[in-house]
C-alpha cells in the first residue's frame, strides 16, 4: 500500500452503510476502516475504543499494553503499524516503515503507517528533540519482532512442529521439511493469533543486529512521495468537513495589549455570520474566508485596546542583560585570570528568528455528540489533546486529535492555540470550523527562536592551552552550553531573562546560539594563541573520551575533504574559509565553508559548504542526506539575514517580503558526507547538522577580513542592516 492512510479517511461521505457510518463517526471511511481494523486482527465496531483499551500513553510509548496496539495484519497481508509520531517533512514515516518491515521481514510496500491519531495510536511523546530514531524506532521494531515471533509460534503449533524448524521470509511462515507455507494474511484470520497479539511486547525481545539488516540501512523513499509531489496529499490546511464554516480571530494590535471593549453587532448583522466573545477571545465564523474577513474587519473597527510598553529590537540585548535572572554571574577564576599568558572576553548577540514553516497553523474542529475531533498540524498530538481537554473540561475519551503529514514545524508547532481557537468557534457555530492562521499571524503570534546574549571569557597559558572557560547564555537555554573542549576550570551556565517576545523550541534549540558563540570564540582564541583554527581545536579534544573522539573524527574528515590545510595557505584577498564543529543530541557535525566577498557592495556569498555528520548507525541514507541538506539551508537563514525587528510591540517585518528566508540564489555548493557507525546506536539527525553552519561562515569572514564576528545575522565590517 502506498500513500498516507489519512488520505483515505479524513474526508468521509455520509452513507446509510452501517460500517461506513461507524467510520464517519470516527473519521474513517469504509475502505480505511476495514484496512486498519476490520480485515483481520481486532475486528471491532469502534476503532477508538478498541485501541484505547490496548494502549496507555504519556510515557513515550513504553507502556503500550500489547502487540495489537502497534501491529495489525489484514487478510490481504498488509501490515498496519501505529505510532504516535508526526511527519513534518523529516522522514519519520519512511523510517518507521523500514523499522517494521525489517523485523516482520516483509517489503516496505506491505507496510501501512498510521501516525499521530490520538484515537488510534499509542502516545509516543512529542515529535521533538530528535527522539523518533532513538526512542520510537526501537519500540516499533520490538513490537514487530514480537509479532513475527508470535506468528511463527502459532504456525508451529498448528503444524505440530518445532518452532526452530520454521522460518519467516517475505511475509510468509514456512516449514521446509514438510513444504508447508502460511502467509501472514492467512495466519491473521486465526483466533489463536488474535489472542497472541493481546500479549505484552516482551522487554527482552531480540531485534535484528545491524549486520543482519536488509531494509534498515537502505535508502527507502517516502511512502507517500507520489501524493506529495502530485498534490494529492491533504495537509491540515486542506481538510474539509461536511457543512464546514471558516473562522477568524481578533488579534491585539501589539504585544501585551488588552481588549477594553468591542462591539459584535456589525458582524452579527451580516448574513450567516456568527460572532463570539469570551473575555479577551473574539472571533467570527462565516460560510467562506472572505466573508469571515469582512466580519472581522467590521468588529476590529470598534475594538478599543489598552496597550503596554514594550522594548524595541534595537535595545533587545540591553533588555536581556538588565533583566537577567539573578544578575550576570561574575567570573570566579581569579587565579587563572591573574596568571594567564593571554585572556579574552567577548559578547555575542543572537536575535529572535521565526520558524517560518510553509504551512501556517491550521485546524479544523468538529463537535459531535459531546465529543470533539480536531484535525491540525502539530508536533505534539497528545499534548494538543491535553490542552483541549483542559480548555473544555473534557476527558481524554471525548477528544480526538488527528494530524495529517504537516507542512513543516521546525520545533514551532508544539502548542495548541489554533486548535483551541477552532474548537471555540465550532462550539459557538455548532458546525465544523476551519481556522487557518495568515502568514502575518504566524510571524507575529507564533513562538520565536529565543534571542540570546552570550558572554564568553577564557584564559590561555604560554603554550596556548585553555586554562579556564567562563560561558554564560542569557535567555535562549542550555542546549550545548557546555564546551566539548578540554579546558582547565570551567563555568558554563544558562540563565533566564524577562523575554520581550514569546519564544519556544526551535530546530536544535539553544545549541544554534551556543555553538555560534563558542565556535566563533574558539577562532578568536586560536588567533590569540597564534594557532591554526583546526589545530587549536584538535589540541583541545581528548582522545580518551568517546564523545570527543567522535567529534574529532567528523572534524578531521571535514577538513580532509575540504582540503583545509591547502586552502588556508592560499592568499586570496576576497576569498575566506572557515570551519566549525559541535555536538548535540548525541550526534556530531563539522562544517568547512568558503565565502567570496564583494568589498565594494559590502556583502558576501557563501560558495561552498562541506559538512560531515555522524549519528551512529545510519537507518536511511537518502533521508539523512536530505535532513542535513535542509539543516544547512535553514542554518543559512539566520546567518545571512533572518532576524525579527519590532518596535512598540509591533513586528516590523512580518511577511516573506520583509523577512528573507534563504532563496535559491543563496544555496551554495553542498558537499555532504555521512560517517556511518554501525557499532553505535542510531540517534536522530534532524537538528545537529544546523549548528555548525553560522559559526563556520563567521569564521570565514574573520579570516578574510581580520574582524571577528560576534552577532547574527553575519555582516561584513561596515555593512548596514538590511
Amino acid at each position: 500500500m502506498s500513500g498516507s492512510p489519512f488520505n483515505d479517511y479524513l474526508v468521509p461521505t455520509e452513507t446509510e452503510d452501517p460500517i461506513e457510518r461507524v467510520g464517519y463517526d470516527f473519521g474513517l471511511n469504509r475502505r480505511a476502516f476495514v484496512q486498519v481494523l476490520g480485515a483481520g486482527l481486532a475486528v471491532v465496531a469502534s476503532p477508538v475504543t478498541a485501541l484505547g483499551q490496548q494502549r496507555r500513553g504519556g510515557r513515550g510509548g513504553e507502556e503500550v499494553r500489547n502487540v495489537a496496539a502497534r501491529i495489525h495484519i489484514g487478510k490481504d497481508g498488509i501490515v498496519t503499524v501505529m505510532a504516535g509520531k508526526v511527519e513534518v517533512g523529516q522522514g519519520s514515516r519512511a523510517e518507521l516503515t523500514q523499522a517494521a518491515a525489517e523485523e516482520l521481514r516483509v517489503p516496505v510496500s506491505r507496510i501501512q503507517m498510521v501516525l499521530a491519531d490520538t484515537g488510534l495510536v499509542p502516545d509516543d511523546g512529542n515529535t521533538a528533540g530528535s527522539r523518533t530514531t532513538p526512542s520510537t524506532v526501537p519500540l516499533v521494531r520490538k513490537a514487530a519482532a514480537a509479532a513475527r515471533n508470535l506468528l511463527v509460534e502459532v504456525a508451529a503449533q498448528r503444524w505440530g512442529v518445532d518452532r526452530g524448524t520454521v522460518e519467516v521470509r517475505d511475509g510468509k511462515v514456512t516449514h521446509a521439511p514438510s513444504n508447508r507455507t502460511l502467509n501472514y494474511g492467512e495466519l491473521a484470520e486465526s483466533e489463536d493469533v488474535t489472542k497472541a497479539f493481546a500479549q505484552a511486547v516482551p522487554p527482552d525481545v531480540t531485534i535484528a543486529a545491524v549486520k543482519e539488516w536488509k531494509v534498515l540501512g537502505t535508502s527507502v523513499p517516502r511512502p507517500n512521495a507520489r501524493d506529495l509531489v502530485t498534490g494529492a496529499h491533504r495537509f491540515p490546511s486542506d481538510i474539509q468537513r461536511p457543512d464546514m464554516l471558516y473562522g477568524k480571530v481578533l488579534r491585539a494590535p501589539s504585544y501585551g495589549a488588552k481588549l477594553v471593549s468591542v462591539d459584535l453587532e456589525p458582524a452579527k448583522a451580516m448574513k450567516d455570520v456568527v460572532a463570539v466573545q469570551d473575555g479577551q477571545f473574539v472571533g467570527v465564523v462565516a460560510p467562506n474566508t472572505l466573508r469571515a474577513e469582512q466580519a472581522l474587519d467590521a468588529i476590529e473597527k470598534t475594538a478599543k485596546w489598552e496597550t503596554a510598553s514594550h522594548p524595541p529590537s534595537q535595545k533587545l540585548f540591553d533588555h536581556l542583560r538588565e533583566n537577567a535572572q539573578g544578575g550576570m554571574p561574575n567570573n570566579s577564576f581569579a587565579e587563572e585570570l591573574a596568571s594567564a599568558s593571554k585572556k579574552l572576553r567577548q559578547t555575542y548577540h543572537v536575535p529572535y528568528v521565526q520558524h517560518a514553516p510553509m504551512e501556517t497553523r491550521a485546524a479544523v474542529a468538529e463537535w459531535k455528540d459531546g465529543k470533539l475531533t480536531v484535525w491540525s498540524g502539530t508536533q505534539n498530538p497528545f499534548g494538543y489533546r491535553g490542552e483541549l481537554e483542559s480548555a473544555f473540561r473534557l476527558s481524554s475519551e471525548q477528544v480526538r486529535v488527528i494530524v495529517p503529514d504537516t507542512g513543516g514545524g521546525f520545533g514551532g508547532k508544539h502548542s495548541g492555540e489554533a486548535a483551541i481557537e477552532a474548537a471555540r468557534l465550532a462550539k459557538a457555530a455548532e458546525k465544523p470550523v476551519s481556522l487557518k492562521w495568515t502568514r502575518e499571524e504566524e510571524f507575529v503570534w507564533a513562538s520565536f527562536r529565543p534571542a540570546a546574549l552570550i558572554e564568553a571569557e577564557a584564559t590561555l597559558d604560554a603554550k596556548g592551552a585553555l586554562t579556564s572557560w567562563h560561558f554564560i547564555n542569557v535567555n535562549s537555554g542550555g542546549s550545548a552550553v557546555e564546551t566539548p573542549y578540554r579546558v582547565g576550570k570551567r563555568q558554563s551556565r544558562s540563565i533566564s531573562s524577562n523575554a520581550p517576545l514569546r519564544h519556544g523550541s526551535y530546530r536544535a534549540l539553544a545549541s544554534t546560539a551556543n555553538n555560534f558563540a563558542r565556535e566563533s570564540f574558539m577562532d578568536e582564541l586560536a588567533a590569540a594563541a597564534g594557532a591554526d583554527p583546526l589545530d587549536f581545536r584538535l589540541a583541545h579534544l581528548d582522545d580518551e573520551r568517546q564523545e570527543t573522539k567522535r567529534l574529532r573524527a567528523v572534524l578531521e574528515e571535514a577538513a580532509k575533504r575540504f582540503n583545509w590545510r591547502e586552502r588556508v595557505k592560499r592568499k586570496e584577498r576576497d576569498i575566506g574559509v572557515g570551519l566549525a564543529c559541535g555536538t548535540e543530541k548525541g550526534s556530531y557535525v563539522a562544517a568547512c565553508v568558503e565565502i567570496s566577498i564583494d568589498r565594494t557592495k559590502k556583502n558576501y556569498t557563501v560558495r561552498h559548504v562541506c559538512e560531515v555528520f555522524e549519528c551512529g548507525a545510519v537507518l536511511n541514507p537518502v533521508n539523512l542526506v536530505a535532513q542535513v541538506q535542509g539543516a544547512i539551508i535553514m542554518g543559512l537563514g539566520p546567518a545571512l539575514r533572518e532576524e525579527m525587528r519590532f518596535e512598540n510591540g509591533k513586528m516590523q517585518n512580518a511577511s516573506f517580503d520583509d523577512y528573507l528566508v534563504p532563496r535559491f540564489a543563496d544555496v551554495p555548493e553542498l558537499d555532504i558526507h555521512l560517517l556511518d557507525r554501525p557499532d553505535l546506536p542510531s540517534v536522530g539527525g534532524g537538528e545537529t547538522p544546523i549548528i555548525a553552519v553560522a559559526p563556520a561562515i563567521a569564521n570565514a569572514i574573520f579570516r578574510a577580513t581580520g574582524t571577528p564576528v560576534r552577532e547574527m545575522p553575519i555582516r561584513l565590517p561596515g555593512a548596514k542592516a538590511a
